[in-house]
């Protein structure tokens, strides 16, 4: 028989091996094939496809099995990788132009083979290249071909020892001196050294450093970002006046080098401020377009809205990672049963299903990852076409408050499924071969760079309340461009609304827990409103009554609103006329039972509000919560089929798409590195026993 032609539908989605997997995915209600390319598309998945042919293919990216490499191979190692990545050639910037999904679908391949290597090219193409094209001009396009050619190596230096979410207190400078039109780049002292930065360690040529612009005149107009070359590109070597380094290893990611430096009265060319917010003249006058100071620095910061919408696409990555691994294991793992001589498999029980709204979850944050990467790429365009209208601005407010929120529950959402699927998979899932471990204190960081969580919650809660202070006395006037939060011009009604809900029947559609969420919404938002009046009326000052109304109200808020907004864009996905028959109830039940279960985290204040009452509301949805998990629990293996990478790049045993459960880890157990060899100490044991009581205190 003739070996499938690559372009053709066998060679993109190849049959699964027959074996213990195959009963689940024999009973699954749709296929798994079908639903693939539906949500990503042909394109995507060819790509995909691509992408981790080449990784399995080239023996660099061979795994090294379970031995621990030393910091420093582990960073030759990804340094060699990512030199191998260019040389794939897969970062084409007019595939990212007229495709943009392709760039997220780049990364979510990378970080399913090793986050070190992701967050390397990610930092220096992403996050390094598009500041200097996002926030630079004509004059540091050369810096471009430099960046895609490994010419430099860049960085993104914001953070410092003593500062990191309050981006305004930075303290490196940049004195203006007209006389030579240079730049005095400088570090007061330690605490203002850049910490924290990645790719900065070792690799970095080239940083983008955000320092406060000073004029002779000694006027400061704030943080700006300048392009400073920190080493020597031929040697590596520190430049004149840069004290750079590595910060050490870390819980996670250390084929990354997070690096710190200094600078001792750095001289750079004036042209090398980034200058479309903010530009100094030769002569030493400042000029912006911007009157507003706080508007040109969130402009001048508006690249990191693109890392934490980037950050949320890589927290889903590893929560598919998870479920893919959890789920699969739990259709094989069989234990206990009706009868003595029969075991099934642990999915049945109602225990295992706490993986299923993960499962759920999973599903609706990648569609919302994805949606809300094109929203950003539709504000770039619109910021490098020079669009200055009102929808222009308003869209970046909205996408800032959105991207501030999204960032931590997918972050935290990820964590906590992936410690889930640790404990559901027993002792295996604590074994570093089945790559639990390593997914969870990868996804770590995505809690704090780019932002604290809890910090970033508060710039979406200020943007809600923001809108009902400039309402009537009818509610808010509200028309956003993504219009999510167009239905709070409906404020005062929602908040009459309770829930009525006849049946459990009736509960089983995401359209309850959409109604739920825009009252919890609207409820939240007067709570949250009215704590700070009132902290107000007592004397606070804003920055104190902004302090004290966190805790209970802003955070949640913030948190529900974000629920809200992803939940509402699955289920207009959903029920659009354009999804397929055959794939319409398992993606909907997928939808409602991401809605309920995230509901059910905020029953006390459903009931405190008043919108649930009596015991029958709670009931209920707890109720739709398990019939939902029971109607997918059958769907769950071929749901994860299309999450699932290749076995290579998932790199479980016990995930891999055979479903030889036991096999597979018994194998890789006997693989591992002096498995079955005497312990080098053995002498300790054998010769050399202990004086007991030897070393007791004579007193």
């Amino acid at each position: 028989m003739a070996p499938p032609s690559e372009g053709s539908e066998a060679a993109l989605f190849p049959d699964f091996p027959r074996g213990p997997l195959h009963a689940y995915r024999a009973r699954a209600s749709f296929s798994w094939k079908e639903l693939a390319l539906f949500l990503e598309g042909e394109d995507v998945l060819r790509f995909k496809k691509t992408v981790f042919s080449a990784l399995e293919s080239d023996p660099l990216f061979a795994r090294p099995g379970r031995r621990e490499l030393s910091m420093e191979k582990y960073r030759e190692l990804n340094f060699l990788r990512c030199k191998r990545f260019f040389e794939f050639g897969f970062l084409r910037v007019d595939d990212m132009l007229r495709r943009p999904l392709t760039l997220l679908a780049l990364v979510d391949c990378l970080g399913m083979y090793d986050w070190s290597l992701a967050t390397k090219i990610f930092l220096h193409t992403f996050v390094f290249g598009s500041t200097i094209y996002n926030s630079g001009s004509e004059r540091h396009l050369k810096y471009l071909p430099k960046i895609f050619s490994m010419e430099i190596f860049g960085c993104f230096a914001l953070t410092e020892l003593s500062h990191g979410s309050d981006t305004k207190a930075m303290r490196t400078t940049a004195h203006y001196d007209p006389a030579t039109e240079e730049f005095i780049i400088h570090s007061p002292d330690f605490e203002a050294a850049k910490f924290w930065v990645g790719n900065m360690g070792k690799t970095a040529t080239h940083a983008v450093v955000f320092a406060q612009l000073h004029m002779p005149g000694g006027q400061c107009h704030g943080l700006h970002p300048f392009v400073v070359q920190i080493r020597d590109p031929k040697t590596l070597l520190p430049m004149p006046g840069v004290m750079v380094g590595d910060i050490g290893k870390k819980l996670g990611q250390n084929g990354l080098d997070n690096g710190f430096a200094m600078f001792h009265k750095v001289r750079i060319p004036r042209q090398d401020l980034l200058n479309r917010t903010g530009d100094v003249t030769p002569e030493g006058t400042y000029v912006t377009p911007f009157k507003d100071s706080r508007q040109r620095l969130g402009a001048s910061l508006g690249s990191l809205s693109g890392g934490r919408v980037c950050i949320v696409a890589m927290s889903v990555t590893n929560l598919k990672l998870a479920v893919c691994i959890a789920l699969r294991f739990s259709a094989t793992r069989c234990q206990f049963g009706p009868t003595d001589g029969e075991e099934i498999p642990v999915l049945e029980y109602q225990l295992q299903w706490r993986l299923l709204p993960y499962l759920a979850a999973t599903y609706a944050l990648d569609h919302f990852a994805k949606s809300l990467f094109l929203d950003l790429v539709e504000l770039q365009q619109g910021l490098l076409g020079g669009d200055r209208s009102a929808r222009q601005a308003e869209l970046g407010r909205e996408i800032h408050a959105l991207a501030s929120a999204s960032k931590p529950l997918a972050s935290w959402t990820a964590q906590r499924g992936i410690q889930e699927c640790r404990e559901a998979c027993g002792g295996h899932g604590y074994l570093a071969m089945n790559r639990l471990g390593e997914l969870r204190n990868d996804n770590d960081p995505n809690c704090t760079y780019e932002g604290d969580n809890n910090v970033l919650l508060q710039q979406t809660s200020n943007y809600l309340l923001g809108l009902l202070a400039h309402g009537g006395p009818g509610g808010p006037r509200c028309e956003s461009p993504l219009k999510s939060v167009d239905f709070l011009e409906a404020y005062p009604a929602i908040l009459g609304q309770r829930f009525e809900v006849a049946s459990l029947q009736d509960c089983l559609d995401s359209s309850v827990p959409l109604a739920a969420y825009e009252w919890l919404v609207c409820y939240l938002l007067r709570e949250s409103h009215q704590k700070l009046s009132q902290e107000k009326r007592s004397g606070s000052s804003d920055f104190e009554a902004r302090n004290r109304s966190q805790v209970y109200c802003c955070r949640s808020l913030a948190l529900a609103f974000l629920e809200l907004t992803v939940l509402r864009r699955f289920h207009e996905r959903t029920h659009q006329p354009g999804v397929p028959p055959p794939l319409r109830a398992v993606l909907r039940r997928l939808g409602a039972l991401y809605g309920l279960w995230s509901l059910s985290q905020h029953t006390a204040l459903l009931y405190r509000g008043g919108y649930f009452s009596g015991e029958q509301a709670g009931k209920m949805v707890e109720s739709a919560i398990l019939e939902l998990c029971s109607q997918l629990k059958d769907d769950a293996v071929a749901l994860v089929d299309v999450l699932a990478p290749p076995d290579f790049v998932l790199d479980s045993p016990m995930g891999r798409a055979d479903g030889e459960l036991y096999k597979n880890l018994w194998s890789s157990v006997l693989q591992e590195s002096q498995v079955l060899e005497r312990a080098s100490w053995w002498q300790e044991f054998s010769t050399k026993k202990p004086a007991v009581g030897s070393l007791s205190s004579k007193l």
